[in-house]
């Protein structure tokens, strides 16, 4: 059974045109539009509360008092699932990567902020993250608790279905575009916008969150749509990945770069810089090509830039002083 969503964003959230961003990246000046789902209300905006809407509606039918989840110490979607849980009066613990003394900027900021508790992982693997996180469900029923489990990054078939009503959206405000570039994480939105939209019109970019990506957003896409989604039918670019998620790449710091010069617009070091990147590379291999209508999603995760060192560093590189 599947649970009507709470109401959580601010919707729809606008399209705009990017001309002098669009003449950079050497597409026509209407070739190139950003869907703004960094602008999508509540604690600080971005993709995952559309997810949320859907995850926390069958958490709030089931008689959650608590949530957990799980991420990394500069989580988008931790940062989102505590402010969640504080518009809806549940108790929210994440279980984080990593061990305390880490950067206090950015997310984990606003996790503290929003009164999320932490409980750190150590240097764990998926694996590991996901039985600590049990452990602590279990934990907080034997003290009376009633804890919904949130999967991580909130992706899941279920939750990809905020990204099946953003594709809904989006057609409604830009028809018929032959692209749609999206960061591609823990799968879930690329997912929804594969069922909505078509295998052909998505075009996800890898930011090394997984290890198949790939099947991940199959999977959670299938049961969303009657189109065969296999694995090998999507479109997904895997050459922006550099060392790491956590890193900031050579590519994806001048898509940042050129983002803020050309359009006033901020993206994070980690999803959409690396998306921008991706949508770069692939007008350089022809695989997005002038005279054709592409949207970027901007799925937010800007707190996320101020809890990245290097990322901050290189932002400041560019300031130029004048004397008075």
């Amino acid at each position: 059974m599947t649970h009507p969503p709470v109401e959580l964003g601010t919707f729809p959230t606008p399209v705009e045109p990017a001309p002098r961003l669009a003449a950079a990246l050497g597409l026509g000046p209407d070739d190139l539009w950003i869907k703004r789902d960094d602008l999508t209300g509540l604690g600080g905006g971005g993709n995952k509360i559309r997810k949320l809407e859907w995850t926390l509606g069958a958490a709030l039918a089931e008689g959650a008092d608590t949530l957990v989840t799980t991420g990394a110490p500069q989580s988008n979607h931790a940062r989102l699932t505590a402010a969640a849980g504080a518009r809806l009066g549940l108790d929210v613990v994440l279980v984080l990567r990593g061990s305390p003394g880490v950067s206090r900027s950015g997310n984990l900021a606003l996790d503290g902020l929003f009164g999320a508790r932490l409980v750190w992982a150590g240097e764990v693997d998926r694996a590991g993250l996901d039985a600590l996180a049990d452990e602590v469900c279990e934990r907080l029923r034997k003290n009376g608790s009633r804890p919904a489990l949130v999967p991580f990054g909130g992706s899941s078939a279920l939750g990809a279905r905020g990204y099946v009503r953003c594709g809904e959206e989006l057609r409604r405000q830009v028809p018929d575009p032959r692209t749609v570039v999206v960061a591609l994480g823990s799968g879930g939105t690329m997912a929804g916008l594969v069922a909505s939209l078509g295998t052909e019109a998505v075009l996800g970019v890898d930011v090394g969150a997984l290890p198949d990506p790939a099947a991940a957003v199959a999977k959670f896409a299938a049961p969303l749509t009657t189109q065969a989604v296999t694995p090998d039918r999507l479109r997904v670019r895997r050459d922006q990945v550099g060392d790491g998620y956590a890193t900031l790449t050579a590519p994806a710091a001048e898509a940042l770069r050129l983002a803020a010069r050309t359009e006033g617009l901020v993206l994070d070091p980690i999803y959409t810089s690396r998306a921008l990147a991706g949508l770069t590379a692939a007008v350089q291999d022809g695989d997005i090509r002038p005279g054709e209508r592409t949207v970027f999603i901007h799925t937010g995760g800007l707190p996320g830039l101020f809890g990245h060192a290097k990322a901050v560093a290189y932002a400041e590189e560019g300031i130029v002083t004048h004397e008075a």
